[in-house]
């Protein structure tokens, strides 16, 4: 189904399933008299819940991010998300905001499978993207959010949007160029209503976020992300995520608070030593700290999937920049434990090892 949002008539509208329903129910209740609408949490940092949030703040959300990707009238947009998470509610509002062409794409782990014309702005997950990269080329400004995007991922989006694989066989109309695609990832809440920050992933790959317009971050004594966006929420919002700050509109992530280990006295953040594993193997790697008598807690890899003579040889190649950064012990299992929206538990994954 496609919406032209700079008409808003629904009423020749038919649905053909239930997430179409649901996306056109969602725009009815927009344009009712309603100040506010309820929206669910992904629950992935606690029980979900529902709130409320204002329309108004909303609208000021989706214009940041039309306004930073450049969204014209009559542009097409891609829904691919669930409506009752504020990721698919902002697709929504940004279409509505910009008069875009909205196309509905039932959630689903690949839901680019059919698509065979261009799209000017869609919102995926990583395990979207996974699934989709062949189809990536016909999408020109294209979010990734709901986890952190892999440095394996990154790899293959690179790898494919420019070895143009399987370009050949499409019609000339159908085919861009690489730099026409950008991709980036998203640094976000539900209440900071989706994103505050992207980080582009392709054609160039950056290490900091950039924040909207209006939106302020400072670092609290734990050197925590504090985050002010006024027209998004009235509250400073504190995170427990570890980052350094650039000037006063640039951010990197270092890694969740929750997740630093204390070894033998020395910080180590799991993330970072993350992004250089999977930048050297293919497989999901993630470290833990398990307690240890001398060193309080110990460094662990576990690596996803089966022992090999390969893998080993690839581990032994990495310089680590401190040699406490290089783990005490390599761990293999089948399979690491995730969250229902699939994000690492890691939480699971130790109590998994410590058996």
């Amino acid at each position: 189904m496609l919406i032209d949002l700079s008409t808003v008539s629904l009423t020749d509208q038919k649905p053909s399933n239930e997430f179409e329903t649901k996306v056109l129910d969602f725009i009815k209740e927009w344009f009712s008299g309603s100040k506010t609408v309820k929206v669910k949490t992904s629950g992935s940092t606690g029980i979900p819940k529902v709130f409320e949030i204002e329309k108004s703040k909303m609208m000021n959300s989706a214009e940041m991010t039309c306004n930073f990707l450049e969204l014209k009238e009559g542009n097409t947009a891609l829904i691919c998300l669930p409506i009752e998470y504020i990721s698919g509610k902002m697709m929504v509002v940004r279409s509505i905001l910009r008069k875009l062409k909205l196309k509905i794409v039932e959630p689903s782990t690949n839901p680019l499978q059919n698509l065979n014309e261009d799209i000017d702005f869609c919102a995926m997950t990583p395990l979207q993207v996974e699934n989709s990269l062949d189809k990536l080329y016909l999408i020109k400004n294209i979010i990734i959010g709901g986890a952190a995007v892999s440095e394996t991922l990154k790899k293959k989006i690179n790898e494919l949007l420019n070895n143009h694989k399987g370009f050949e066989s499409l019609s000339l109309t159908t085919q861009r160029e690489n730099s026409q695609t950008k991709i980036f990832e998203t640094y976000g809440m539900s209440e900071t209503l989706s994103h505050i920050a992207l980080k582009q992933i392709f054609p160039n790959q950056e290490d900091w976020f950039t924040v909207f317009e209006g939106v302020e971050i400072s670092l609290d004594e734990r050197a925590c992300l504090r985050i002010f966006a006024p027209k998004l929420n009235s509250e400073v919002l504190q995170t427990n995520d570890l980052v350094e700050i650039k000037g006063n509109k640039q951010f990197r992530f270092l890694g969740r608070l929750d997740n630093v280990i204390n070894s033998g006295g020395a910080k180590i953040f799991p993330e970072e030593l993350e992004k250089i594993v999977k930048q050297n193997i293919p497989n999901e790697a993630i470290f833990l700290g398990v307690d240890d008598e001398k060193l309080g807690q110990k460094l662990i890899l576990i690596i996803e999937g089966k022992r090999s003579d390969a893998i080993f040889h690839q581990l032994s190649t990495i310089n680590y920049k401190k040699s406490f950064h290089k783990p005490k012990e390599i761990i293999f299992v089948e399979k690491i434990p995730r969250t229902p929206n699939g994000k690492i538990s890691r939480l699971e994954l130790k109590k998994l090892i410590e058996k």
